[in-house]
């Protein structure tokens, strides 16, 4: 006795499910910029390890006992491997109904459920590729009763677990608002697409409402506002494929969870590259810019840097890349920009600091900073508040920290570049110069006085400046052991890619999820 009617009618169901919302709504979203989301998967997955769950799951009608019609649930999620490695991945699929949940007892993802669930309990990467609507009022008709929020399936305790143990990352595909948006930002690291995707609280038309002003979907939440303005989204697509080649090149910094190291991969780059260019690019005169990404290319293993929100708090650069390589965080102010960290910059860097410290990526600064943004709007913006979290976090972080000191390193910001918590490891180029304040304007306030009453006030203020800046020399510093070493540029590569390989068996030591104890300032 065989029971293959029952196989083919499992196969048939299957091919039901795979034709997603049928070929008018898969029409629609295509001529919208937009993948479905079994393309998005078929895309981002190593080809042919997708093993999905739930396909069967929709909604079923049937005559004389007989199925007449099947509509898949509006979510497809499963396993699947990346760079060989297993991650779970799951998305709503908008050509059915939006998105939006077909009310079984058990949710497959979106909004909690099973896949939430499998990320966590097999301890894999989580990828959540956010194209739904969310809830509606419409709920209200079908259950009969309004429901209070965060009660029940949709709650985000899971989604918050998730953060401590394994890497999650979410893409938002099209329009998210409320949970969805949510649950967007519950990630280590997220995505849009420009153009194709929009983020926010609430949509245009309840904008308008309670504000009288109307906004379509791209104005209140698209790219720039959310990425480059609000932060709230860290990386920015010109298309799909390139959200999900993004995805992939993410994940390959990230272990498989907190208890895992990060993977090494050589890239073939020597140790012992020393770029003649390092020795000139920093100029001479303090008031001069330079490209500190093209400064970060030429210390990394060349082509690895991933950089993280370029758009936002751009007097900060935060990047990941490799040193013979092993993964690394790189924090570099960016002199474009004056170096001067404001509470978009504080922000930028104190999440990363997180993010590089739950997975043990080694953080290595790069310094060029004058010091805090100061003036009323930036004090009305809360810098004080902000600018101490870098503070509050090295001093709880247990990754190492290497400091490269290569210009400015000037008061309370300055302070938020050094290991306190652990070696207190600082290198710096002859370039570098550090203080409370700079001599320049510092010795005006700090004698006032002398200056004012000496016979000619200018000469006087010259004197001291010269005075102060002969002690200032970095070598003064490096005799008392002040600073660890004073490097010839060219060899920062080589000099930081022994330490950290030296540094690989303490990582080991220290693997799991960080917890950390008090509150952010």
């Amino acid at each position: 006795m065989s029971w293959q009617k029952e196989v083919d009618e499992i196969r048939r169901r299957h091919e039901m499910a795979e034709a997603c919302g049928g070929p008018a709504a898969i029409e629609k979203q295509h001529a919208a910029g937009k993948l479905t989301v079994r393309e998005r998967i078929g895309k981002l997955l190593d080809p042919k390890t997708f093993r999905e769950v739930g396909k069967l799951a929709g909604r079923a009608t049937y005559k004389d006992g007989e199925l007449t019609a099947f509509e898949p649930a509006p979510y497809v999620m499963g396993i699947g491997k990346i760079d060989g490695r297993p991650v779970a991945v799951g998305g709503e699929d908008y050509t059915i109904r939006a998105g939006t949940g077909f009310g079984s007892d058990r949710r497959k993802g979106g909004q909690g459920g099973f896949i939430e669930d499998l990320a966590f309990e097999y301890r894999i990467p989580l990828i959540n590729l956010i194209d739904g609507t969310g809830g509606s009022v419409n709920t209200v008709k079908r259950k009969g009763y309004t429901v209070v929020p965060g009660f029940g399936m949709d709650g985000f305790e899971r989604s918050v677990q998730l953060l401590g143990v394994v890497p999650v990352v979410s893409a938002v595909m099209g329009t998210v608002a409320g949970g969805p948006a949510g649950r967007a930002l519950l990630a280590h690291w997220t995505v849009m697409v420009r153009g194709t995707s929009q983020i926010f609280a609430a949509g245009p038309p309840v904008v308008e409402r309670a504000f009288g002003t109307k906004l379509n979907k791209e104005e209140l939440g698209g790219a720039k506002v959310s990425a480059d303005t609000a932060g709230t989204i860290d990386n920015v697509a010109a298309d799909e494929e390139d959200c999900l080649k993004q995805i992939r090149r993410f994940l390959s910094f990230m272990p498989q969870s907190a208890w895992e190291m990060a993977p090494t991969v050589k890239t073939g780059d020597a140790v012992d590259r020393c770029e003649d260019a390092l020795l000139s690019i920093i100029p001479r005169n303090d008031r001069q810019a330079y490209d500190v990404r093209k400064l970060i290319g030429m210390i990394v293993d060349l082509g690895s840097g991933f950089e993280i929100q370029a758009t936002f708090g751009r007097a900060v650069v935060v990047t990941l890349a490799r040193m013979d390589g092993y993964p690394v965080g790189i924090i570099a102010n960016n002199p474009m920009f004056g170096g001067i960290i404001d509470v978009k910059a504080a922000r930028k860097q104190a999440h990363f600091t997180e993010l590089c410290d739950a997975f043990n990526i080694p953080l290595i600064f790069l310094v060029d900073v004058p010091g805090l943004l100061v003036g009323p709007e930036s004090e009305a913006a809360a810098i004080m508040r902000f600018g101490l979290q870098s503070r509050y976090l090295l001093g709880q972080i247990t990754v190492p920290v290497f400091t490269v000191l290569v210009r400015k390193c000037y008061g309370v910001a300055g302070g938020n570049v050094i290991d306190r918590a652990g070696l207190n490891f600082k290198i710096a180029w002859p370039s570098a110069h550090w203080g409370s304040l700079p001599v320049e304007g510092g010795v005006k306030a700090a004698y006032r006085r002398e200056i004012e009453s000496a016979p000619d006030p200018k000469a006087r203020e010259a004197e001291l400046e010269a005075e102060l800046k002969a002690l200032s020399s970095p070598f003064r510093t490096a005799e008392a052991f002040a600073v660890e070493d004073i490097i010839d540029p060219r060899e920062t590569r080589p000099y930081l890619c022994q330490f950290i390989e030296a540094f690989q068996g303490r990582l080991k030591t220290q693997l799991g999820p960080k917890l950390r104890a008090g509150v952010r300032p």
